[in-house]
């Protein structure tokens, strides 16, 4: 049996998983191949920090992420 899901457990895992984005290497790619690259990176960066700063609730088998989309003010 595995064990309980943890929401919060999960959102550790997307921060970290932003992280790495953020940290990995580029590969040896030129030309359009680098720029689409740079741009795949750019968006998991973007989703993954999203994830990460999401506030995760389980009620009643339902997970929900609530991500504050607004501006600072």
């Amino acid at each position: 049996m595995s064990p309980a899901f943890d929401p919060q457990d999960m959102i550790l895992r997307f921060r970290e998983r932003a992280e790495a984005v953020k940290r990995r290497g580029l590969p040896p790619v030129e030309g359009p191949d680098r720029q689409r690259f740079l741009e795949a990176a750019k968006i998991d960066f973007q989703d993954f920090a999203m994830l990460g700063d999401a506030t995760a609730t389980l009620e009643d088998g339902i997970l929900r992420l609530e991500i504050d989309l607004r501006p600072p003010q």
